[in-house]
């Protein structure tokens, strides 16, 4: 195999700029085939994108002999099923985030990538952009001594399309997204600090459904404790009042902090001695640019799995317990 072949299962909104344009920017890499179950959604993607093939069948798509790899970008329900297929079919996976709806389908996509020595790829695409590799670097040059703790606090208002159809929305949907707008946005998160800080010793949590727009829970805290002593405390809430949206992460030690945001273009402010240096970034036209050339070099087998699915597992445990499903 010298090039991947890409095929995109749900060429929704996610893929417009996050991601499907940068399959053609990679080298070795190339989107020959997209699929929606809406035909005209599907011809109209693949004409703008110019893309050649376009199905409205996942199968067809998945059984195409000249797709070698396969990126799941459905709403979560349907990850299991669609990345079982692939991998029936031969076919390395790359799967959006949150892996699956729970821990225990999150589990069986693992097991079935091993039974089957197939190559998935969990798309915790923050992993590989140039921002939180430095701040794993700065954790691990001891720029702030020794890591104490590290907190989240992410406060969003509700949002206009929650309003004009209180629990329509896919990701408020418990069936489709497996739970709420936590489920959709806690992964990258829960994903950085097990990638910053290794393996969680125990983790414990507390979610509740407090503004009754939609039956998902819209405020969650959890915390956990690593094995290497870190701790951490979160706090996600979906309801607030316009005005006090938040988006902070600080990791504290023993001579500073850390303090970013995920989900604003911010730079890095960097604590210690009484002073802050600021760190910035250029934004990224494709955030999932630099984790797809990642996935390209280990399903040409030039490098190893930048996010396997044992860890998009520990990730699915986490939420689980959060929200007190696990």
């Amino acid at each position: 195999m010298k090039t991947i072949n890409w095929g995109i299962i749900g060429c929704g909104d996610v893929t417009e700029v996050k991601s499907g344009p940068a399959f053609n920017k990679i080298k070795n890499s190339s989107l020959i085939a997209v699929m929606r179950r809406s035909a005209d959604k599907a011809r109209d993607y693949a004409q703008r994108h110019n893309v050649s093939k376009w199905y409205s069948n996942a199968d067809l798509l998945i059984n195409d002999p000249d797709v070698n790899a396969i990126y799941v970008a459905t709403p979560p329900s349907s990850h299991a099923a669609y990345t079982l297929a692939a991998l029936n079919a031969g076919k390395s996976v790359y799967v959006e985030k949150p892996m699956s709806v729970d821990a225990d389908s999150a589990m069986i996509m693992a097991k079935a990538a091993g039974e089957k020595k197939g190559k998935l790829v969990v798309a915790h695409y923050r992993r590989a952009q140039p921002l939180f590799n430095k701040i794993k670097q700065l954790i691990q040059d001891k720029a702030i001594g020794e890591v104490r703790f590290a907190r989240i606090e992410v406060c969003k208002t509700v949002t206009e399309e929650e309003l004009a159809n209180p629990g329509r929305a896919w990701r408020v949907d418990t069936a489709v997204a497996g739970g709420g707008i936590f489920h959709d946005i806690s992964p990258h998160q829960l994903d950085m600090l097990y990638y910053f800080f290794g393996e969680v010793d125990t983790a414990s949590g507390i979610s509740a459904a407090q503004g009754n727009l939609y039956k998902a829970d819209d405020i969650v805290a959890g915390t956990i404790s690593f094995k290497n002593g870190v701790l951490f405390s979160g706090l996600w809430c979906f309801n607030v009042a316009a005005g006090l949206e938040k988006d902070i992460c600080e990791i504290v030690g023993s001579e500073g902090k850390i303090s970013f945001s995920f989900f604003e273009h911010k730079p890095i402010q960097l604590t210690r001695n009484g002073k802050t240096e600021i760190i910035s970034f250029d934004p990224l036209p494709h955030v999932q640019q630099p984790m797809i050339e990642q996935v390209v070099n280990y399903f040409l087998g030039d490098a190893p799995n930048p996010c396997p699915a044992d860890d998009g597992v520990v990730v699915m445990k986490l939420i689980d317990t959060f929200t007190g499903q696990g």
